[in-house]
């Protein structure tokens, strides 16, 4: 099976001198879903930050066979969907509708093909009836996931999530896991929320010190390196 993410030998320094990636290799294959885990600064996020071009160090990053690289970054863009930590950076649109078919108009299409489009995005992640209401007004389970159906409205292959679950009560955390479990792309998710993690990835990749230190089951691997996350 080709990869849709394939990354190896990978390293960054920032530009403070701090070596964030060691020589990491990974593989994601298509339909996939894995878990990022290990502690805060072991590299994860500087790490998902390759996958679409916001960072580029040393090494060969692959996104659906393309190489990521200054010529490829809008080709490798509409392949990958970054869903950040906090949703409200990613939602300042007066509208909940106006916010996910921004990236639609950006992309070139008409308003109305936008509004269709956006329109099924928020069906599919349940929020058809909040297109009117300000994306401030919203719960926080509300705002990820309509900060989700933005990305989703742009069709990519691979869905990257920051610490999905911050600001989630545990009905929105079940919800979110529901959600991410139907969704067709491979997904990569950051996160300290273990049980999280388990509902979704069949496997982990444990960050240290900027390497991937070991690969495995989601648990397993959390209680090898001694991590007993709950949830947050």
């Amino acid at each position: 099976m080709t990869p849709v993410v394939e990354v190896r030998g990978l390293r960054y320094r920032y530009p403070d001198g701090t070596e964030a990636l060691r020589g990491v290799d990974f593989r994601l294959d298509a339909g996939e879903a894995v878990a990022l885990i290990g502690a805060n600064g072991s590299g994860k996020t500087t790490f998902a930050l390759h996958l679409n071009g916001l960072l580029a160090g040393d090494g060969s990053v692959r996104v659906c066979g393309i190489e990521v690289g200054r010529s490829s970054l809008a080709a490798v863009r509409r392949k990958v969907g970054l869903v950040f930590q906090d949703s409200d950076t990613q939602l300042f649109m007066p509208t909940v509708l106006e916010d996910v078919a921004f990236g639609l108009l950006n992309q070139g299409c008409t308003p109305a093909q936008a509004r269709e489009r956006a329109h099924l995005s928020l069906e599919r992640v349940g929020m058809r009836g909040a297109d009117q209401r300000p994306p401030h007004h919203l719960s926080a389970g509300e705002k990820k996931r309509v900060a989700l159906a933005g990305i989703l409205a742009l069709e990519p292959e691979i869905l990257v999530l920051d610490e999905p679950t911050t600001f989630l009560d545990p009905p929105g955390r079940r919800a979110l896991a529901d959600l991410l479990r139907n969704l067709p792309q491979a997904k990569i998710l950051i996160t300290h929320d273990i049980p999280f993690a388990g509902a979704i990835c069949s496997r982990a990749a444990f960050f240290a010190d900027g390497r991937i230190a070991a690969e495995g089951n989601v648990e397993n691997l959390a209680g090898r390196f001694g991590w007993d996350f709950s949830v947050r």
